[in-house]
This record gives structure tokens, C-alpha cells and sequence, in this order.
């Protein structure tokens, strides 16, 4: 006889003590199901009492549900049909200590052909105990047909099948699954909400798309989740959509085995599927293409839709709203979407009645390529050449500056402070600005920063930054329209300072008679175009710029200046330049089917890097070297209120401003520009700390500009 397990002999024990106890009543019982042998299996196994043993390190439950079996599938089968080992009462399972085998191969040696081949079928050929098999998808005595809601293999309860090993914490800590999120991610997709939320059973499950038996792993040619078998695979339900992409670039590529070519999960995901009018598949959507097209994608978020897309804006253009879905198709074919004498109706489909020329429009352009774009290269280059060369002019400026106001009160920071309090402190007053030139700089204050607030964020939308203060302002949609609001206010103040200089200008035309003849003097009125009440620069300009860089270096004297200095006048052209330039060019992306109507469509490209650069100096110079001269130069820090106030001391004349004090003086005018009424006293509460909250406001955001060009250049 063979030697008995320990197991085994207290299963028998147990059985042979549960027999004698419950053999009358089951006796008595009604068993609708199996023969003899069932009867005799079932004195033990139906009895209530029947205790689960410890056997291979688990505990095993003994006992079978006589209501559950007799309406399972196999109700009508003996328990020698699937239990192997047991056709000899007490013979095999209790003598030898050795499990039950199930015999399902018996009747479905098809399915089990195919299982053997299947990703779990090698696994437990392998001797893995945690493979699937039969009983783990379909049950033991509780089997279903899959028909039936109640079934675990139903379209209902397969995702708990499949997700009772592919969602289990324990297993996956032990086997690399790859995907041990998938069935939360298909319940959240579009085709486990049409299951379980409307109740729609063609919508698949698990086993529509990885097979029921014949699961391979996805690396396997003949895998129904393989790359050459997913459009067949998704084809089963969406027909029409296959059919199109074959006959798309994708389609042929995919059929030419070339691994490059994307399939349907490339773009929708395996699991995460979701529908594709949703805003989070169009948003995410140029992500996608940008995984196989990434020149492309780069060049697409240098444009306005690249992005506003990747900052979150719904509703601007996207990939496939240009190329089409499925049935994406080389530029140059007739059916593709992009081809020359389609692009206009893809274009009108979000700006209804543009022209030819706006369809000209570069999408992907690059402004690196000379060959193709030698437009936009030769601008991109000319406005970095413009920006690069300013910044370092006035870098060195005001280095050498610093460097000597520096050493100025190092050397005698007791006169230095003196001087200082006395500018400060001085009570008699010199008008140097009019309400209305207080006013009209009070409006750039305000419209400089609210354009750079709202339009650096879009230039850097890479960066947090910019996603937190869009997000802040309610999204790149509202942001736009502040702007535009913006660059409305710009225009205005610099419309009232025109017709300003203007109405001045032919206020003094008797002024430029010549006293002789009575005669308009040409001569008299360059002068007083370029004469020192003016902010035009003229010779003397250049000659004050070279005197007070030899002040720098310590080769001369500090000079002296009139009315404005030479960097203040180029600060007022800058306004000048900047709202011509930046203006113009934003005109144009603002009213691009006007514009062209009759210029190129290129000309939108060619406006957006002077837009986008222009902006960029301006910002940077304004944060940078003008904030140097009227904030951190150690005699104005930390702040120059002569723009709020709009008066000037005595001293600060005579410290800075001598030749105008003594032009005054010369004149007969001094007394004339006195101060008389005090009125900055009862609002510079308020003025000065708004001016303060700007310049703050100013310093943060050429913070984040810095950061956003250093990350960039590193990145």
C-alpha cells in the first residue's frame, strides 16, 4: 500500500465521520442531478458540516451547494465527468493525497487546443500556479453560459473575471502585468459606459477584443490585439471606420507591416477609449500625432492654435480638424483634406468667408528652413539680430552705470545719501509733466502690463507659470479678449498724445515766421521739432551719450542734461516703434481675413514672430533697463515719483537737469514753471503705492520670462 499523507487522512477521517452522520439524512434528500457515484460524493460534499481542509498551501472548501450545482451548466453531469481521479470511490483523492484533476478537455477539446496555446495555457504549462484556467474565468459548480447575466464569463461580470487577476494588488505584485489598470480604465472608457451605464450589450468587453481561449500576448503576429490584427479587431464593430483607414496613409502603411504606422489604439488608447467629441481627446489630441510627426508638432506649437491647444483653449484647430480622422491622406492626393484645392473649405469650417490667400496660411512653418520659408527665416533672424543687439547694448550700459554709482557711494556714501535726501526733500517745485501727460502714463502703465500679463503666458505656455495665470484669468479665451482690451487702450493714449503734439505744434506756427520777411520758416520749425523742449533726438544727444559713458569709466566729468536725456527719448521712440510694429503685426493676427484679402497668407507667419519678438524686447526692456533708471540707480531707488507727481526739485535740477534749470533762468521762465498748487499731496496715496504694486507686478514677470528663456535653452 502506499504511504498516506497527513492531509489525506484527516480528509478521510472527517469524511467517514460526516458519512455516518449525515448519510440518512441525505438520503431523504431530492437530488435532481448526476447518478450513483454523485450520491455517494455528495454524503460528504453536500454536508453542511463538512470542514475545509489545509491542502499544497490552501485551504480548500470541501463542500458543494447542491441548489447552485443543479443550475450550473453541467447539472446534469456525474462528478466523474470533470473531477479526474475519482471514478473509484475513495480511491484516488483520499488514498493518495493528490488534488482532483478536471477532465473539461473531455467534452471541449477544441477550447482546450486553444488554451494551451494561449498566454495562460504556457504559463501553466510552465507550472505556475496563479495561471488561469478553466475553473478561475468560469467557475467550478456555479457555471454559467456566458448568455446568462449571472454568468461570470457575461459581458456583465467579465471585467470581475479578468480583473479578479489583472486588478489584483498581490498578484501584480508578483507578475508583471502589463496593463494593471485596464479594468478601471475600461470602465471609465466609452465602451464601459455604454455597457454598465446604458446597458447597451454590443458594446464590447474584454473578450471581444483579447479573445475568450485564444488570448496571445500582444507582441504575437497572430495576437487579435497585435499591431497587424487591431483594425481587424476594432473593424468587427466600426465596419465603415475600418474601411476608410485602410485606404488612408496609415491603412497602407499598417498593411505593409511597417511598424511605424499607427493602428487604432495608437490614437484612442487600449483601455482609456473615450469618445471623440469629448474636449479631453481633442486637447490631448496633438500629443498623439506628435508621438509619430514630432518636427511636425513642433513647429505646430510655434503657432497660435499649437498654442492655445496645448494651454487648454477647446474649439481652436487641432491635428485631425485640418487633416481629417481615418482617412488622413497624403498632402498632394486629390482626397486628402489638406490638398490645395480643398485647404479653403478646411479653413471656413472656423473662419467662414476667408479668401485663397488666407488658405496660404503656413500651418507647420518653420522658420529655420530658408529654403522653403525664406520669409519667415529672414525675419526671424532680423528681429533676434534687433533683440539681441539692444538687450547688449544697454546690458553694457547699464553695467558701467551701476558700477559707478556703485563706486560713487562706496567712495562718499555720506554726500551720496545727502544728495539724495536734499532731490528728495527740496520744497521748491518745478512743473516737469502735465495732467495729461500724467494721465496718458498712467494708461501705458496700465495697458503695457495687462498686454504682457495676457500675452507672455501664450509666448511661454510650456511653462507652469503660464497654465497657472491663464488659469487664473479664466483661460486663454479670456485672456485674449483682455489683450485685445489692451492693445484697444494703447492705441487710444497713443492717438490723444498724437493729436497732442500735433494741436502744440500748430499752436506755435506764428512762432516759425521769420521775423523779416513774415514768411513760414522751415528752418525755425526743424528746430523746434529737434530743439530741447523735444523728445526727437538730435546731436546733442549723441554727444551727452559719449560724455556720459567717459562718466562711467572715469574719463570725465558727469554731464549734464536739458529737458530729456538721451535715454529717455529713446524710451518715448521705443513707444513709437513698439506701437507701429506690435501694433501692426497684432492688427493682423487679430483681422487676418481682412489683411488678407490682400496680402499672402504668409504674412499672418511673418506677423506673429515680429508679434512675438517685438513683444519680448519690450517687455524685457521695460522690466530690465528702464526699471534700472527709474527704480534701482541708488539716487531714484526705489522709485522716481516725478511721473506721478509731475514736479521736479530745484535740486534734482541742478544735480541732473542743470542746462534746462539755467535755460529757464536764461529765459525768464524759471518762475513761470513753479509748482503753485499742491494737489500731489492729497493723491499721491494713492498713486504711489499703485506705481509701487507695477513695479513689483514688473519685476515678478521678468522673473518668469528669465526662468521660462533659461529652461528653454537648457531644455
Amino acid at each position: 500500500m502506499k504511504s498516506i499523507s497527513r492531509n489525506a487522512i484527516i480528509a478521510i477521517a472527517i469524511a467517514c465521520a460526516v458519512g455516518c452522520a449525515g448519510g440518512a439524512s441525505w438520503a431523504q434528500t431530492q437530488v435532481t442531478t448526476g447518478s450513483l457515484e454523485d450520491k455517494s460524493c455528495l454524503n460528504c460534499h453536500a454536508s453542511e458540516t463538512i470542514s475545509p481542509v489545509s491542502a499544497r498551501g490552501k485551504t480548500l472548501n470541501l463542500r458543494v451547494d447542491t441548489a447552485v450545482l443543479g443550475k450550473s451548466s453541467h447539472r446534469g453531469l456525474a462528478c466523474i465527468d470533470c473531477h479526474g481521479g475519482a471514478e473509484t470511490f475513495w480511491a484516488a483523492p483520499h488514498n493518495s493525497g493528490q488534488p482532483l484533476t478536471y477532465k473539461c478537455a473531455s467534452c471541449h477539446g477544441d477550447v482546450q487546443a486553444k488554451y494551451e496555446k494561449s498566454v495562460h495555457g504556457m504559463w501553466h504549462d510552465r507550472g505556475d500556479p496563479l495561471a488561469a484556467t478553466c475553473v478561475s474565468c468560469h467557475g467550478g459548480h456555479d457555471i454559467l453560459p456566458s448568455t446568462n447575466p449571472d454568468s461570470r464569463t457575461s459581458k456583465f461580470h467579465l471585467h470581475e473575471t479578468c480583473g479578479a487577476c489583472h486588478q489584483n494588488p498581490a498578484l501584480l505584485k508578483e507578475r508583471a502585468i502589463r496593463e494593471p489598470m485596464a479594468v478601471g480604465h475600461f470602465m471609465d472608457s466609452i465602451h464601459g459606459r455604454a455597457l454598465f451605464t446604458k446597458g447597451l450589450v454590443v458594446a464590447p468587453t474584454c473578450n471581444d477584443c483579447h479573445g475568450s481561449h485564444e488570448i496571445l500576448p500582444k507582441d504575437n503576429p497572430e495576437s487579435k490585439v497585435g499591431r497587424a490584427e487591431i483594425p481587424k479587431t476594432c473593424g468587427k464593430c466600426h465596419v465603415l471606420v475600418e474601411k476608410i483607414y485602410d485606404q488612408s496613409i496609415h491603412g497602407k502603411l499598417a498593411k505593409s507591416h511597417d511598424v511605424r504606422a499607427p493602428v487604432c489604439n495608437t490614437c484612442h488608447t487600449s483601455h482609456e477609449i473615450d469618445t471623440t467629441t469629448a474636449p479631453e481627446f481633442h486637447l490631448k489630441s496633438d500629443r498623439m500625432c506628435g508621438q509619430c510627426h514630432m518636427d511636425r508638432l513642433r513647429n505646430y506649437r510655434d503657432t497660435f492654435h499649437g498654442k492655445a491647444l496645448a494651454l487648454g483653449r477647446e474649439g481652436v484647430a487641432a491635428c485631425y480638424d485640418c487633416h481629417g480622422h481615418h482617412e488622413i491622406r497624403k498632402s498632394e492626393d486629390p482626397a486628402s483634406w489638406i490638398h490645395k484645392s480643398k485647404r479653403i473649405e478646411v479653413c471656413r469650417k472656423c473662419h467662414p468667408n476667408v479668401n485663397e490667400n488666407f488658405a496660404g496660411y503656413i500651418v507647420h512653418a518653420d522658420h529655420t528652413d530658408k529654403r522653403n520659408h525664406p520669409f519667415l527665416y529672414y525675419t526671424f533672424w532680423l528681429m533676434t539680430a534687433l533683440l539681441i543687439g539692444t538687450f547688449a547694448f544697454f546690458a553694457v550700459h547699464t553695467i558701467l552705470w551701476l558700477f559707478r554709482s556703485t563706486k560713487l557711494y562706496t567712495s562718499d556714501s555720506k554726500d551720496f545719501r545727502l544728495t539724495k535726501w536734499r532731490i528728495r526733500e527740496d520744497e521748491e517745485q518745478y512743473v516737469r509733466f502735465k495732467p495729461l501727460d500724467r494721465f496718458l502714463h498712467g494708461l501705458v502703465i496700465f495697458s503695457f502690463l495687462l498686454c504682457v500679463i495676457t500675452g507672455m503666458p501664450l509666448k511661454f505656455f510650456y511653462t507652469d507659470w503660464a497654465k497657472w495665470l491663464f488659469h487664473m484669468m479664466g483661460g486663454q479665451a479670456a485672456a485674449a479678449r483682455l489683450h485685445r482690451l489692451g492693445a484697444l487702450i494703447t492705441i487710444f493714449y497713443f492717438c490723444v498724445h498724437v493729436v497732442n503734439v500735433i494741436w502744440h505744434y500748430f499752436r506755435r506756427l506764428r512762432h516759425f515766421r521769420n521775423p523779416r520777411t513774415g514768411k513760414f520758416s522751415l528752418i525755425k520749425a526743424i528746430q523746434y521739432v529737434i530743439g530741447p523742449d523735444s523728445p526727437m533726438p538730435n546731436l546733442q544727444d549723441l554727444k551727452d551719450m559719449v560724455n556720459h559713458n567717459r562718466w562711467f569709466l572715469g574719463l570725465g566729468g558727469k554731464p549734464q542734461f536739458d529737458r530729456w536725456t538721451y535715454w529717455e527719448k529713446f524710451d518715448y521712440l521705443a513707444v513709437f516703434w513698439g506701437v507701429a510694429i506690435i501694433g501692426t503685426s497684432g492688427l493682423v493676427m487679430w483681422f487676418p481675413t481682412v489683411f488678407t484679402s490682400v496680402l499672402p497668407g504668409w504674412v499672418i507667419n511673418v506677423a506673429l514672430i515680429i508679434h512675438s519678438d517685438e513683444a519680448l524686447l519690450a517687455a524685457g526692456f521695460i522690466f530690465t533697463f528702464h526699471f534700472f533708471n527709474v527704480h534701482f540707480r541708488p539716487e531714484k531707488f526705489p522709485m522716481d515719483p516725478v511721473i506721478f507727481s509731475g514736479r521736479i526739485s530745484k535740486s534734482e535740477l541742478l544735480h541732473e537737469r542743470r542746462r534746462l534749470f539755467e535755460r529757464w533762468e536764461s529765459t525768464g521762465e524759471l518762475d513761470e514753471h513753479k509748482v503753485r498748487l499742491d494737489e500731489w499731496q492729497s493723491w499721491k496715496w494713492i498713486a504711489m503705492p499703485a506705481g509701487f504694486i507695477a513695479f513689483l507686478i514688473g519685476v515678478v514677470l521678468v522673473i518668469l520670462i528669465f526662468w521660462a528663456m533659461i529652461g528653454w535653452l537648457t531644455g
